[in-house]
């Protein structure tokens, strides 16, 4: 298996691992969002830093990175969900989450952009057919309700969207840097959601359940996922990897239903066939 395939399995692997996301989030309902933010991050560099203990010298000199690498990855990480916690509380979820999973298509227009990627007629109806998924997924087949009052919220959606897509892109420049490196964004992201925290909400106490659902955010979705979307990023297929992202909320909502966390609906069956064929499509394309 050549070097691109393996690094677009591991990003794959990451768009899994992000679907365990909303149920983990469930778990911590009442606790603050940078809170969780904070906690979660802060495990994820804890088991990074474990890791580069671990491996000794070689393990700490992949830690090095160039600012520039530094300041992207933890502005991204950061940005993106500060944006998206601000989007849900200043517009209503079901439009603030359409706006967010625009994200997956904005890779695929970014990824357009880069030196020898060349994006086919296949790919790009695999990619929308995913959009369309992920609106039945997250509108439930109801009506869109646009308020101009809800703009802010809109605006801090669209904009995470834009953040997070043009970091995936541009995180191809450093390709250099070793993926353990993204260990110590995951520290800084942890200190500002702790700034954060601290200054505008109160602290509540985990209980038991939920300081098990911190772990495994810690060590997956907000970890291991970030380590591995790092490789694919850099050395994968990043416009394949835009399109299959649109599996996240699909196996998401998967996730939830089989939890019982949300009753299952005929949409949630076309949204399936859609993104299935859209993936097929994205794949036979490239």
């Amino acid at each position: 298996m050549d070097a691109m395939r393996k690094a677009t399995l591991a990003g794959v692997a990451a768009i899994l691992l992000w679907s365990s996301l909303a149920l983990l989030t469930v778990a911590t309902e009442g606790l603050p969002p940078f809170q969780v933010l904070a906690t979660a991050f802060a495990v994820a560099g804890t088991v990074g830093l474990l890791r580069a203990g671990l491996r000794g010298r070689a393990g700490w000199a992949e830690l090095r990175q160039p600012p520039s690498a530094l300041a992207l990855s933890t502005a991204a990480l950061f940005g993106y969900h500060a944006l998206y916690f601000i989007a849900l509380k200043r517009a209503p979820a079901v439009e603030a989450n359409l706006l967010n999973y625009m994200w997956p298509l904005l890779i695929v227009v970014f990824a357009g952009f880069l030196p020898g990627v060349r994006i086919g007629a296949l790919q790009w109806l695999g990619t929308l057919m995913g959009l369309a998924a992920a609106v039945l997924l997250v509108t439930g087949g109801r009506r869109l309700q646009v308020d101009p009052a809800y703009l802010a919220g809109y605006l801090a959606a669209l904009t995470a969207a834009v953040l997070w897509a043009a970091y995936s892109v541009l995180n191809r420049r450093h390709a250099q840097v070793p993926c353990a490196a993204i260990t110590v964004a995951c520290l800084a992201v942890a200190v500002l959601g702790a700034l954060v925290h601290l200054g505008f909400e109160r602290s509540v106490a985990p209980t038991p359940v939920q300081w098990l659902a911190l772990l495994a955010m810690g060590i997956g979705p907000t970890g291991a996922a970030f380590w591995l979307w790092d490789t694919g990023t850099k050395r994968g297929d990043i416009a394949l990897l835009g399109s299959l992202s649109y599996l996240a909320p699909l196996l998401s909502t998967v996730l939830l239903v089989l939890s019982g966390r949300t009753q299952p609906h005929p949409l949630q069956a076309v949204a399936l066939a859609l993104l299935l064929g859209g993936a097929w499509l994205s794949t036979r394309s490239r």
